[in-house]
């Protein structure tokens, strides 16, 4: 009886280190891999109007925040000299919308993303 329960004493150890290398140690090794890098073709211009920032956003996923509080996210299809228009709302399947942009206060979009 004693062996016997050596052997189990032994086996939920190697057990026990096996489960804490895969959980503990091996997201660490595979984080340690990857690399945060630019979205080439996107960027702001603090020196530029928001409109022309918008035009350089054609095409990409943008966050858009009115001066009401409300948040449109989308992609900016066409910017004109008082209004864009986003399309593929999230959230909305097959809409668009249509935004003054006097009526913007803030615009966020993503820079920087993750290589593997």
């Amino acid at each position: 009886m004693m062996k016997k329960s050596k052997i189990v004493v032994s086996v939920g150890l190697a057990l026990t280190i096996i489960f804490y290398v895969a959980v503990f140690m091996l997201p660490a090794e595979a984080e340690a891999k990857t690399e945060i890098v630019a979205i080439e073709g996107i960027s702001y211009s603090v020196n530029s109007s928001l409109s022309d920032n918008l035009k350089s956003l054609i095409g990409k996923k943008v966050y858009v925040t009115l001066d009401s509080g409300k948040t449109f996210t989308g992609f900016v299809k066409e910017v004109g000299d008082h209004l864009m228009h986003l399309e593929k709302l999230e959230g909305k399947d097959y809409f668009d919308a249509l935004l003054r942009i006097e009526d913007i206060s803030a615009i966020e979009t993503r820079f920087r993303e993750i290589q593997r």
